[in-house]
Parts: C-alpha cells; structure tokens; sequence
C-alpha cells in the first residue's frame, strides 16, 4: 500500500466519528454565489450531497446579490444597499423575487441533481415558511422574519431530500412579498429546525484579528468574548452582521456556527469530518 493510499485511509477513518456524530442532525449551510466561485460551488454541492448520503439532514439557503444586480443592470434600474441591506422598492421586489426563487434557486437544484443529489427547490413563501413585517420605511420591501414555519422543510428532509431554499417571506403587515436578508433567513431557519449547526459560506477565511493577515484567524470564539471585540474593531464592517446572526442562533439554541470560507473546494468536509476544521465556530 503507498503512502498516499495510507494517507487516504486515515482520512477516512477519521470522518467516521464526525459522521456518527452528525448523522441524523440537521445542518443549515448559507451559500453566496459572490463568495463561492465556479469550482469552490461545485465542491461545496459534492459535500453536501456526501452529507446528505452518510445521513445528515442538510439545508441549503442561498443569496443571489451578484445575480440580482445583473438582472437589475439589465432592465436600466438601480438599487443601493444601507447598513448591508438592499433598499428594495416596488419596482426592485419583483426582480428580486423572479431572480431568488426562480433563476439562482432552480440553478442550484440543478446542479445538485446533475452531481447526483436529491434536491427541491422552495422559497419562503412555500407553506407560510418565513413571514415577516417590513424592518423600516428606509429599507422598502426588506422584511424583519417574524415566524417560520419549518415543517415544509421537514417533509423535504423527511423525504430524503436537500431543501434549496430562497429567502423571500410572506407579508404579514400588508399583501406583499419581502426580501430577507440570506444570513438572517438562514439563522431563523437553523433555529426553527433545532439544528446542531450553521454554516454561512462566504469570501474569507473567517474572523481575523488582523484582516490583512490570514495567519491570524481565530478558529474558536465563545459568544461571551463577541462584545470585547466589537470594541476592538476586530469584527467591524462587513463581519458584524454575519457574527450577530450567529450570535442570535446559537443563543437561540444552535448548537454552534460557523464563518468558513467558501472558496476552498471543500471546506464544508474539512469542517465537519476531520479534526483540523477550517473557519471561525461560535460556541456558548
């Protein structure tokens, strides 16, 4: 046997107590296709599909900014983002809805089907999933979630299958749809599932003391140190909205959640099915 084969061997044997240990738990994965490019999503799908066959119920939310914004250019309208939030007006709503719930979510079930998976396609307003208030007048049609659902999803899983979902919510305040913000859906869904995990891929490594330095990751954050970094200016900008969503799930009872960076082919394995893990986990 050659050393490679060895090293395969002990990759595998590896995986089994991590895959005992997840198997019949629910994993809630938020994928960014501006985050994870070509190849790095086609990997993230294999591993997710390796999930779901070892017996790991995973749920697969996803945003569609890059893809909105070309469907927006497209059409002459234009849409400006406030504190990370897409301002979404009447005429923005529909294009954000045609594109999430048909364009990058039927691609992505797609893809799925075609590496070998068992996808459905849902969006949030499949059996009442997200309902939701508008957040504020500024915002437009953005909606502040404030009931899931989750048994559609259930049955899916139940059924053998990968949700693929779209975060678009019912109104509650009035008949319209809102858009939600993708990390936000997803911890709302992580803890309306009771998940043991979630996962929001996305274009960095992690949390980093020093964004300019990736040898400064921090692998492991308990929710109590969140605040003193805060004050630091270590999570600032961008992270902060990402971090306060796994804040809120894993006080929410998450078990844990993860910043991983999806741009590594296959650090949804890494993560889960070995001991070296990748990206930054919040724990209690």
């Amino acid at each position: 046997m050659s050393f490679q084969e060895i090293d395969r061997a002990q990759v595998l044997a590896e995986a089994l107590p991590y895959i005992q240990r997840f198997s019949g738990k629910t994993i809630i994965v938020k994928y960014d296709s501006s985050a994870v490019p070509g190849e790095a999503r086609d990997a993230a799908i294999s591993d997710m599909i390796l999930l779901s066959l070892v017996g790991v119920r995973v749920v697969l939310l996803h945003s569609g900014r890059t893809e909105i914004d070309a469907m927006l250019a497209r059409l002459g309208l234009e849409s400006r983002f406030e504190g990370g939030l897409r301002c979404t007006g009447a005429e923005i709503m529909p294009v954000v809805q045609q594109v999430l719930c048909g364009q990058v979510n039927k691609d992505l079930v797609a893809a799925m089907n075609r590496l070998g998976g068992k996808a459905v396609g849902l969006c949030g307003l499949d059996g009442g999933l997200f309902q939701a208030r508008q957040l504020d007048e500024r915002h437009g049609l953005v909606g502040s979630v404030t009931k899931v659902d989750p048994s559609t999803i259930a049955a899916a899983l139940d059924s053998g299958c990968i949700p693929v979902v779209a975060p678009v919510a019912q109104g509650m305040d009035q008949m319209v749809s809102y858009n939600v913000n993708a990390d936000t859906a997803a911890a709302k869904l992580a803890v309306a599932l009771k998940a043991e995990k979630l996962i929001l891929l996305t274009g960095v490594r992690g949390l980093l003391r020093d964004p300019a330095d990736e040898a400064t990751l921090i692998p492991e954050l308990q929710l109590s140190s969140v605040p003193a970094l805060v004050r630091e200016g270590v999570i600032s900008g961008d992270m902060i909205h990402p971090v306060d969503c796994c804040v809120n799930a894993v006080r929410s009872g998450v078990k844990s959640a993860v910043i991983l960076d999806g741009r590594v082919p296959h650090s949804l394995l890494t993560e889960l099915l070995t001991d070296a893990g990748v990206g930054t986990m919040l724990t209690n």
